[in-house]
């Protein structure tokens, strides 16, 4: 990750939050950041806005004269929309919508997220907890979140009993079983 990629999303980071979006770190950066590094291409932000937001923010985030493309969410995504930002020198930040009422999406996961994210030292970015970190990658699924989730638990110490507390309060239960029978 380089220094001018760490200062566009603070940056983006920032704009959401003066539009009154608040956001967390998700992705390969908060893996890194609970001691699972991994090789990625771009640094993901959660937000959770209604869709027909995405535009206006993309146009506060184009008055920095960044290369801003949305992605909007049709009825059937599992996610709000992605707004892509690309600056010069920097790797692609995407702001990632967890909200797609009603069609779906999961804005719980980050209100739930961002009052218990923890600082990046040397930066005003916010990465979400070990244990919410799990929650996102089961709600994404696949065969590479579960290897995340099983490298994440290898990583640290986690209590389990919170972990399953938490996910059964998501549900996200059933989800948190299936990839702890891998470890088996």
């Amino acid at each position: 990750m380089t220094d001018r990629t760490l200062e566009i999303a603070e940056r983006v980071a920032n704009i959401l939050e003066a539009e009154g979006v608040p956001c967390v770190v998700i992705g390969a950066l908060a893996l890194a950041a609970h001691r699972y590094p991994r090789a990625t291409s771009d640094l993901d932000l959660a937000i959770a806005v209604p869709p027909p937001m995405l535009g206006r923010l993309a146009e506060r985030l184009r008055a920095e004269r960044w290369d801003v493309v949305v992605r909007e969410p049709d009825g059937t995504d599992p996610l709000g929309g992605v707004i892509d930002v690309r600056a010069a020198g920097a790797m692609l930040v995407q702001v990632v919508n967890f909200d797609n009422a009603p069609a779906g999406g999961f804005p719980r996961l980050v209100r739930e997220a961002v009052p218990r994210a923890l600082p990046i030292e040397g930066t005003s970015l916010r990465v979400v907890d070990a244990l919410m970190l799990v929650a996102f990658k089961l709600y994404a699924g696949g065969p590479k979140s579960a290897l995340d989730i099983l490298a994440l638990l290898d990583a640290n110490e986690l209590d389990l009993a919170e972990l399953t507390r938490l996910c059964d309060s998501l549900r996200l239960g059933r989800a948190l079983a299936r990839v702890l029978a891998l470890r088996a």
